[in-house]
Parts: C-alpha cells; sequence; structure tokens
C-alpha cells in the first residue's frame, strides 16, 4: 500500500478543489436558471477559497515542515442564501431528468469524496493544525454536500408528486 506524504495530500486535495470548482463554474455558465446558477456560482466561490487557502498550507508546509495557522472566517449567510434559492421558483426551473439535476448528482459525489478525504487526513492526522485544517474543510464540504442533497430530495419528491409516486 502506498504511503502518501503529508505534500502529496494536500496536492490532492489542491486539485481536488480545482476540479471542484471548474465543474461549478461549467454548470453555472451553461445553465439556463438564474437560480441555479447562483447555487453554483456560490459553491465555484468557496471552492475557491478552499484552493487558496490550501495553497498557503501547502506553501508553508513545504517551507516550515509544519502546518500554518488554521484560523479562517466561515460565513453565516449560507442557510438564508440556500432558503432565498431553494425557492419554489428554482424548483420549478429544473427537470428532474434535466442538465441541472443531473449536475447536482454529480456534485454531490464530488463533496461525498472531498468530505471523505478530509475527513479520514483529520483522523489520522498528528499535527493539530493540520488536523484543524482538514477537519474544517471537511465540514465545509459536508455543508455543501447537505445544501445538494436538499435539493435533490425536493426535486425528486416533486417529480414524484407530479406522477403520483406516492405510495399513500
Amino acid at each position: 500500500m502506498e504511503t502518501k506524504t503529508t505534500t502529496d495530500i494536500l496536492k490532492e486535495a489542491i486539485l481536488l478543489e480545482q476540479r471542484g470548482r471548474a465543474f461549478y463554474s461549467s454548470v453555472a455558465a451553461q445553465t439556463a436558471s438564474e437560480a441555479v446558477k447562483q447555487i453554483f456560482t456560490m459553491i465555484a466561490n468557496e471552492e475557491e477559497e478552499h484552493i487558496r487557502f490550501l495553497s498557503e498550507q501547502y506553501a508553508h508546509y513545504r517551507k516550515h515542515n509544519v502546518f500554518g495557522d488554521v484560523t479562517v472566517h466561515q460565513g453565516d449567510a449560507r442557510d438564508e442564501v440556500t432558503r432565498s434559492v431553494l425557492s419554489e421558483e428554482m424548483k420549478s426551473q429544473i427537470s428532474a431528468a434535466g442538465f441541472e439535476a443531473a449536475a447536482i448528482s454529480a456534485a454531490m459525489d464530488f463533496e461525498a469524496k472531498a468530505v471523505e478525504l478530509y475527513s479520514s487526513r483529520a483522523e489520522s492526522a498528528n499535527d493539530p493544525n493540520e488536523k484543524s485544517l482538514y477537519r474544517m474543510l471537511a465540514e465545509w464540504e459536508r455543508g455543501h454536500h447537505q445544501w445538494l442533497a436538499r435539493i435533490d430530495k425536493e426535486l425528486r419528491e416533486q417529480v414524484w408528486y407530479d406522477n403520483n409516486f406516492w405510495p399513500f
């Protein structure tokens, strides 16, 4: 089994964030739904912040062989934005079998992989700053996954309702 170094993990994390940002930006550019564009732009911007933060940690680790301070600001506006975007209007703009719904499903997979990577690294880390870094990133990505899962669930329920798929 290959043992990954701390810098390998940081590079993998940066690459994961870059791929996520590229995907989210692409979806935002391609969708006709303003609400979906807003959600994916917001997540792409957060992934950009993760890239910046991880790159700073990578540079600090390479220079000093320890992690830097892991104090960051985590916005409180997410739930408010999510509620405003996760609206009847947005649900009516998205077909559960369309491009946006498929993008939401793919995004959920991206976020689940990120949570798994960061959580496992937090568990195995000995450096308290490294542990804090990966726990914080896992929470950020978990938040993204929860937003997307909520959207996905509501879209599925709308389709079930519209097509009388309810078992009762």
